[in-house]
């Protein structure tokens, strides 16, 4: 299946209206709209499609996509940042984590702010640490995550006879990432930023996940390149 023939089947598919999940669970848009297109489940990025991706979500969820994970700069800082704005874990302490948003509007319940010099992202504080991310080093973990173009389909929902159904109405080809864009979603609060600092039963500082998370309806609005498909 090629571009233009993804499009006729999609048009067709959005035309059809709601369509009652044929899965239960968060995994059911995913598998529904593979079954329409007679993609064979877990092969979506592959030669049906070439060069592309396709992902699929619900325009009303609440919950958190992950854009992508990365730890800041310099190597080792997640641990400094841990120690300093952690708190313990166990009771008694015996190790200390550190979960929490960081927003460029404010400072968070422990101290940390995001704020842009120049083509860097920094996570401020007031214990003189200095973590960062650099326009190169979201590039590259940005292009790493989102390899191939991206097909998004959104669908809108709704509950009947004791199941989901989904209606996919809005289809965008994304591409390319753009520090501008990514700045401007941090401070608009589009894109939000996670850290997630554990530890590993020797006392190594764990990463479980810091990272840069959206809304999936805001997914569009974070790559520099969109063209609506439908």
């Amino acid at each position: 299946m090629n571009l233009n023939e993804f499009l006729v089947e999609m048009a067709k598919i959005r035309k059809a209206g709601y369509i009652k999940s044929h899965r239960t669970g968060d995994t059911g848009i995913g598998k529904t709209l593979e079954d329409l297109l007679g993609i064979q489940e877990n092969n979506i990025i592959g030669p049906d499609f070439g060069n592309y991706e396709l992902k699929s979500g619900r325009s009303d969820s609440s919950s958190m996509l992950t854009l992508f994970t990365k730890a800041p700069k310099p190597k080792g800082v997640n641990g400094r940042l841990r120690d300093a704005f952690g708190y313990p874990k166990d009771v008694p302490p015996a190790r200390r984590e550190l979960h929490v948003p960081v927003y460029f509007s404010r400072t968070n319940t422990v101290g940390l702010r995001l704020i842009f010099q120049d083509t860097r992202m920094l996570i401020d504080n007031d214990k003189g640490i200095l973590a960062y991310y650099d326009e190169e080093y979201l590039r590259e973990a940005f292009e790493k995550k989102y390899r191939r173009p991206l097909i998004y389909i959104l669908a809108s929902r709704m509950r009947r006879e004791g199941a989901e159904w989904f209606w996919f109405n809005d289809a965008h080809l994304l591409d390319g990432f753009s520090f501008q864009v990514f700045s401007d979603a941090i401070r608009k609060e589009i894109i939000k930023y996670d850290i997630r600092i554990g530890h590993y039963p020797n006392g190594r500082p764990h990463d479980h996940g810091t990272g840069f998370r959206v809304l999936p309806k805001d997914l569009p609005r974070c790559f520099a390149n969109i063209k609506k498909l439908i």
